[in-house]
């Protein structure tokens, strides 16, 4: 079978690297996905969830914006940041979002305004992961 060889490097460590079937990563341009033998391409990413597939299952990661790099064998990914649903505290998600949309109302200046913008939506996107194989208990929530 044809594999594509993938690499998740953020600026403190390679988080992952090993051979998959297919990618699907969150694109300036939408959602973009890379198969096997796929033309070359260097696209910008958002803060998302990229979802790749092996030959037995799918996995996803919650990422923050950079660079998807393929040559249709190698599958780089540059990105500010890569988690997989263990490494997020779904308590520390959902206190971060309150205070965020509680923050919001006080406001002081554009630099504060974006800062917390941030902080709400890489939240809202490990929130979004958590959800997507996290027990039914967190989908009421």
């Amino acid at each position: 079978m044809n594999n594509l060889h993938l690499k998740i490097i953020t600026p403190k460590r390679i988080v992952l690297e090993k051979d998959i079937v297919s990618i699907t990563v969150p694109s300036s341009e939408g959602d973009v996905t890379v198969l096997p033998r796929h033309t070359h391409l260097f696209t910008l990413l958002h803060e998302g969830i990229v979802t790749y597939k092996t030959e037995k299952d799918e996995e996803a990661l919650a990422i923050g914006g950079g660079y998807l790099e393929t040559d249709g064998k190698l599958v780089q990914l540059l990105v500010t940041r890569a988690y997989g649903q263990d490494e997020i505290d779904h308590a520390a998600t959902m206190k971060a979002i309150e205070d965020a949309k509680s923050d919001m109302k006080q406001v002081k200046d554009k630099k504060q305004l974006q800062d917390i913008s941030t902080l709400l939506r890489r939240s809202l996107v490990d929130l979004k992961l958590l959800k997507r194989k996290a027990p039914k208990s967190f989908h009421s929530a």
